[in-house]
This record gives structure tokens, sequence and C-alpha cells, in this order.
């Protein structure tokens, strides 16, 4: 039986050890005084107070049921936007939270765990460098970067820090994805030869981040009213002297103050490349996912604006070419023109993988259909008489089920599943890598940033992963 002096003596010796650990993995003595416990209140800050971060500080509010985390300051430049969202978290954690202006004021509090980025897509690789800096954790939205410079710069920095950094591409924590990603490693329906991705909706897009009411059903019925507005010069409530303009450019060659440009930025190719940016960084990434793929080896894109000319500069429409260095075409389109059946394909040598529904739609079906024994429709493939399509029979289509998860169906998990949100807090706690790491994020980064400039330059574009550099003819 040990005595009271014996157990200080183990405990400073365990102390000591444990110390000693820590700095032979290059933890420093702030990093290893924030290493959390399973009970340990996590504390976030919400960076960017946009639209997206209602879902974050929602996203946070379902995971305090399950753990205990609060978000405990905001961060927006734009005074109505910060207000808004700090009612939000009093309202959701009965609490108010501090509000701050500026980065680097939230970022000098010492009691913040983690901070989740939710801004422009060309501000969130450089505003990630500055978090891990600090010495917080940090869950940055997609895209993680729209500029190779800013990607390289920031996936340099989280590799140098100690910190868990969560891209937003939530779908690599849901079940049926990794189940498809596990269908195709058994090699069940083969090589894959082509990955096809078709996302459409027929509306405008992006139109209404001002409309954050913080109420998503009375948003849903401003918007047919609203979007009128736009085309007759509605008068915004952003005004110039409520925010910090050249702060927004951040680092952007400078133009007079815009409020258009502050909220519909997705619409203007110097702050995004909009279709590309937002989407195709989820299709990539789910490629990359399912295929185990890092980069590709070349990309194509073409488009336009064909339905809404309303003084957009980024495409409605568009279509990218991608190919792989393990052997298969990846193509992507999405049209704002025309909302007919969404859907992911996915081709093997020996069977197919279809998914029917937009980006994260959840309802997927394997077959043999296509594969080996069916050379042609015409000569021994199935013959279609009516609809809904489906495999004959000795295709032995089936839906993929995953045990436990929900039904799956053509929507597939709200924007706001909380799941995602789960594993980054859990790999803080861990100190661990979670499911969407700063590589995956650099990876779709090098996709979309490649199809933005082919779509702009009108040239097929090639990836040198030795030099990381992109260029205008084959490696």
């Amino acid at each position: 039986m040990t005595n009271k002096a014996d157990e200080r003596i183990d405990r400073r010796a365990f102390v000591k050890q444990a110390g000693a650990a820590m700095l032979a993995t290059g933890m420093d003595a702030r990093s290893y005084a924030r290493v959390l416990g399973a009970n340990d209140r996590i504390r976030l800050g919400q960076l960017g107070c946009g639209a997206r971060s209602h879902g974050h500080v929602r996203m946070v509010q379902l995971a305090a049921k399950q753990m205990p985390v609060e978000t405990v300051a905001v961060c927006d430049i734009w005074s109505l936007a910060r207000d808004r969202r700090a009612a939000q978290v009093k309202e959701a954690f009965k609490h108010n939270p501090q509000s701050y202006k500026y980065s680097e004021e939230m970022l000098a509090r010492k009691d913040i765990d983690g901070v989740m980025i939710a801004t422009g897509d060309f501000q969130h690789a450089k505003l990630c460098t500055e978090v891990v800096q600090a010495g917080k954790d940090c869950y940055v939205e997609k895209p993680f970067a729209n500029v190779l410079s800013e990607a390289k710069a920031a996936r340099d920095a989280v590799k140098a820090s100690k910190q868990v950094v969560q891209m937003g591409s939530q779908h690599r924590s849901q079940p049926y994805q990794l189940a498809v990603r596990d269908i195709i490693r058994s090699g069940r329906i083969g090589k894959i030869v082509h990955i096809e991705q078709e996302w459409n909706v027929n509306e405008e897009r992006w139109r209404f981040v001002e409309m954050d009411t913080g109420n998503s059903a009375q948003m849903e019925q401003d918007r047919s009213m609203e979007w009128k507005k736009w085309l007759y010069d509605r008068p915004s409530r952003l005004r110039e002297e409520d925010t910090d303009w050249n702060r927004w450019l951040l680092g952007k060659p400078y133009q007079p103050f815009d409020p258009h440009v502050y909220l519909e930025f997705r619409l203007y190719k110097d702050y995004s490349s909009g279709i590309f940016d937002q989407w195709m960084s989820h299709g990539s990434d789910l490629v990359h996912l399912w295929t185990d793929e890092a980069y590709p080896e070349s990309v194509v894109a073409n488009g336009g604006i064909f339905a809404w000319n309303d003084g957009r500069q980024n495409p409605d429409t568009c279509v990218a070419a991608v190919t792989y260095p393990k052997g298969f075409l990846y193509t992507y389109k999405t049209t704002f023109g025309n909302s007919y059946r969404s859907f992911s394909r996915i081709q093997g040598r020996d069977g197919t993988i279809a998914n029917y529904g937009g980006e994260g739609a959840s309802l997927f079906t394997v077959s043999t259909e296509g594969g080996r024994d069916e050379f042609a429709p015409s000569d021994s493939g199935p013959v279609y008489t009516q609809i809904p399509i489906a495999s004959p029979t000795n295709d032995h289509e089936e839906v993929v089920h995953v045990s436990g998860a929900p039904t799956p169906d053509s929507n597939g998990p709200d924007d706001d599943d909380a799941n995602h949100l789960m594993n980054w807090l859990t790999a803080m706690q861990a100190r661990k890598e979670p499911n969407a790491t700063v590589d995956h994020g650099f990876s779709h980064a090098i996709v979309i940033i490649m199809a933005a400039q082919s779509y702009w330059s009108g040239k097929r574009l090639y990836w040198d992963p030795r030099r990381e550099e992109i260029l205008d003819h084959p490696v």
C-alpha cells in the first residue's frame, strides 16, 4: 500500500515524464498546457459572421448535447454581422459572447481552444495560417484556398504547428460516402475508369447573403421576393463606415468600396471562382476520398453565363474534365439554369456505383451494370421499357445501406450535420488528425485552382507534383 508521500513523488515523476514526452514531440509548454481532457469544456471562437457562421454556431449547439463545448467569442469586421451572430450565440448558449472586430484581438485570448473560419473564399488560407500561428486549433471552411501560393503557405504553417485543423469537407465524416470508398477499395466494381458528377439548381445562387435573419424558414420565404430587388439597385445594409474595406480585401488589389462585391464575393473572379470554389471543392474531395488519390494529372474547363446576366463574372454553367495518375477521368458539371436530376456515377470495369441527388446525397446503388459482360446496350446490355430506370435483375443492383446510419435518400445530411464537427472536437481532445486534414484541403485546392485557371485561360493545364506547380504543358 502506497503512502501519500509516495503518491506525491509518483505524481511529480509522471508530470516530469509527460512533459519530456511532449517536448520530444515538439509540443511547447503553451501547447502542453492546452491539452484537453475528455471532460474539459472546449471554448470556440467564430471568425467570420456571415450566413455560413450561422450553421457553425448551430453545429456547436448540437455538439454541446454530446460533449462540453460552447462558443465564447465572435469576430467580424462588419458590425451588423458581428451583432447578429452574437445574438444567436446568446440564444443558443445563454450567455453573451465577447465580440471582436479584428481577428488578432480574439486570437490573443488564452482561453480559446479552437476557431471556426467562415469568411470569404479568398480569406480562408491566410486566416487559417493566422489561427494556427496563434496556437489555436482550427475548423476552416472549404475551399481551403483559391490561390496556389496561399494554399502552400497555409498547409506549411499547419504542418509546422501542432494544431488540429479540420477542413469543412463534412462528407469525409458521413457513413455512406465512406461505404462507397470501401466498396471501391474492395475491387467489387473493378478498376475505376470514369467518375461523373452533375449537380444542378435552377436559381441564381449566392444572391442572399444579406438575408440571414437567423431564421431559415423566414430566409426561404424572403428569397422569392428579394431577388428582383437586386436587379433594381436594392440598397444594401452594409455601409463602409460599419466595416473595414481595406482589411476585407486582405491583400487583393484595391478597388473602391462596393457592398455587393463584399457580400456577393462568390460572383466575382478576384475573390472566388464561384461554382469551382463552392461545389467542385466538395466534388473533387469526394473523388479523392473514394479513390485514395491526392492530386490530378491535368484539368480543362469550359462554360459561361447563360441564365443569370446580372453583372456576375463567374460562370453560371460550367464543366471540368480532370485526369488522375491512377488512370481515370473525372468530369464535373453544374448549371444554374436547370435543376434536372443531379447525380454522381462511378464507373468501373466490372460494375457501376450510382448516386441519386446532388452534393452530399446519400442514396447509392451498386450493380454489375456496364461491366465486362455488357459490351454495348445494343448487344448484351439492358433494354429499358419503363421509368424510373432500374438495372435488370441479372445485374444485381442493390441500394447501399450502412448499419446504424440514417436511411439513405437523395438529399443526404444537412450541411449543419454535427458529426464532422464532433470528429474535430474529439481529435482536439486526443491531439490526433481529424477526418479532413490540411492535406485533403490542399488536394481539393489544386483541382479547383486549376479548373478556374483553365476556364479563364482556355488552356488545358497540368500538375507537376514534384515541384508543386501548374504548367501549360504535360509534365
